[in-house]
């Protein structure tokens, strides 16, 4: 998502775990710190922002810096030989970035896509990346999607709420607990009437079939400005399969 004047760049698809996916592979704990919300009274309570974790590559700060948003059960580490590449290419800062519940970011029994957004309107204001491309993969993609869609263009700054409390213990470094439960809203996107007038780019695999034309419709309706371009080898991963048609695409797109 390109959310300075530009435009955006992202793409979306269902996120689907096949019945046993997982694999046979023994569980992992590690200590990670431990987000706990608490509310007051009967009003809802905006989500609080929790301290993400990152890596931020330097870059001409003159350029709309990119950022990558990963997918269910990943972390920045899926991006990181594109990041590079991209940053040295493009002489762009570039960032990649845990979600909650994912990574090393804190957890939180909120896995909503409304505090995704709000955890990377209080990250990119304090890194100093004002207009960016975000790109985002699957659920990453959808964060992306909201994100442009809920911003005020004449905007520039995000409201910083109160620090998180942190109780480090021992956890899953996957909060499954709060994937599962949260789930259904994963896999689908929260009702929008807003649209988004810049720019966008839905990069498809020609493989995929999560993103399908019955969705085109809603994508222009939401977007009016997209373009959907397919890469015909790839499949669900498209930066994984085709990692060079990626790149060729989103540098296409930042042009």
């Amino acid at each position: 998502v390109r959310t300075g004047k530009r435009g955006m760049l992202c793409w979306a698809r269902a996120c689907r775990l096949p019945h046993g996916a997982l694999g046979p592979f023994a569980p992992s704990f590690s200590r990670v710190p431990v987000a706990l919300s608490s509310s007051s009274g009967q009003r809802e309570v905006k989500p609080r922002p929790l301290p993400l974790s990152y890596r931020l590559l330097d870059g001409d700060t003159t350029l709309p810096a990119i950022v990558f948003l990963h997918g269910l059960f990943g972390s920045k580490t899926n991006f990181n030989s594109i990041a590079k590449a991209l940053a040295q290419q493009t002489s762009r800062r570039v960032l990649t970035v845990d979600a909650r519940n994912h990574g090393d970011s804190p957890h939180s029994p909120d896995a909503s896509y409304e505090a995704m957004c709000q955890d990377l309107q209080s990250l990119l204001p304090q890194l100093g990346l004002g207009p960016c491309a975000i790109i985002g993969h699957s659920m990453g993609g959808k964060t992306a999607m909201l994100l442009a869609l809920q911003r005020d263009m004449d905007v520039r700054q995000f409201l910083l709420t109160n620090l998180v409390e942190v109780d480090g213990r021992f956890r899953w470094r996957v909060n499954l607990g709060a994937l599962a439960e949260h789930l259904d809203k994963i896999m689908n996107f929260p009702p929008q009437q807003e649209s988004y007038s810049g720019p966008a780019l839905f990069l498809l695999g020609g493989n995929s079939q999560y993103v399908c034309p019955s969705h085109h419709s809603e994508i222009r309706r939401l977007f009016p400005g997209a373009r959907i371009q397919t890469v015909p080898n790839a499949g669900h991963w498209v930066h994984a399969d085709c990692p060079q048609d990626f790149m060729a695409a989103v540098q296409g797109f930042l042009v």
